[in-house]
């Protein structure tokens, strides 16, 4: 980590401080959580997966690809 920390950054570890030490298994699995759901896979990974998925039969009909999704 820099020398130099951002105001987010500060203002994230004094965050931390606040919390007691028990929590913070829980704490890291979320923020791990939170970037794998935010950071984009390069596309041959996301090829391989869905690839594999298809081989292995863990798909589903084009007609309820959108079910559970409202669209106004």
């Amino acid at each position: 980590m820099s020398a130099l920390l951002s105001d987010q950054q500060r203002q994230m570890l004094a965050e931390l401080e606040g919390l007691p030490e028990e929590y913070f298994p829980f704490l890291l699995q979320m923020i791990r959580t939170y970037r794998e759901s935010v950071l984009l896979q390069p596309a041959g990974e996301s090829f391989r997966r869905g690839w594999e998925e298809a081989q292995a039969g863990k798909t589903l009909p084009a007609d309820r690809l959108w079910e559970g999704i409202d669209v106004d």
